[in-house]
């Protein structure tokens, strides 16, 4: 046992209405979750509130995105404050999304981690290559540049979740292979060691991402360096339960 509670987040990333998450607040409300699991769903801001409201206390939710102050003349953005005071408690940031279709940088995404952390939230932090990255041999570097950007931002490492996520691997159907995932797990911890302290490399949860699925999901699992998952499309169908008790 390593001590770290394993994780399951959902990406609904730009999906659902009020019907569909009540349906799906149902599902999970009535299914036997594994308690040894930390739940926790990612809603649109818009939904964060109704999210929030009809899921069961022991699922948690995150906003998918935030900015990296509290108030001001930022039209569309909204703040960790704002998120906190929806009763929510994580926000994800630095999605290959936001990343690659937003042009978010490696610098913003730094000033976002340190203001949400700052203000109380826990963060889902995402890293990940995209494939011509991968087939040029440059994994590693580009996977440590991005996490340099964010472990200089963090004071308390209990309140983060790295998430691994290679680009090429989401909403392609391509996972990477349990090997894979857990070679670049095991590098990341290394990184962590060298670069923060062994105590964090040991404690922080590194958790996978790219086309998880209730089929994939356990020998993913079993990787000793995994410590859950972030999951896109299958979160928002009754397959998200399966994951959720991949270590069950």
């Amino acid at each position: 046992m390593t001590g770290r509670k394993f994780f399951v987040g959902g990406n609904w990333k730009l999906n659902g209405d009020k019907k569909s998450i009540e349906e799906l607040a149902n599902t999970l409300n009535k299914a036997k979750l594994n308690p040894d699991t930390e739940v926790v769903c990612g809603a649109p801001s818009i939904y964060l509130d109704y999210a929030r409201s009809k899921l069961n206390p022991n699922i948690d939710v995150a906003a998918q995105n935030c900015y990296k102050v509290a108030k001001g003349a930022f039209t569309g953005e909204i703040s960790p404050a704002m998120i906190k005071d929806c009763g929510v408690k994580w926000v994800i940031l630095g999605h290959s999304e936001r990343r690659h279709v937003f042009g978010e940088s490696d610098e913003l995404i730094g000033q976002k981690v340190a203001h949400a952390l700052e203000n109380g939230l826990g963060v889902i932090a995402c890293i990940g290559e995209k494939l011509d990255e991968r087939e040029a041999g440059i994994t590693e570097k580009v996977v440590f540049a991005q996490t340099k950007f964010i472990a200089d931002n963090v004071k308390d490492w209990s309140k983060v979740v790295l998430a691994y996520e290679p680009v090429w691997a989401i909403g392609t159907g391509k996972t990477a292979s349990p090997q894979q995932a857990q070679e670049v797990h095991d590098k990341l911890r290394q990184w962590m060691k060298a670069n923060v302290s062994e105590a964090v490399a040991n404690s922080v949860r590194i958790i996978y991402g790219g086309s998880v699925t209730g089929g994939t999901c356990k020998e993913l699992a079993s990787q000793k360096d995994v410590d859950g998952f972030l999951v896109g499309g299958a979160s928002l169908k009754p397959e998200f339960i399966e994951i959720i008790n991949a270590k069950a």
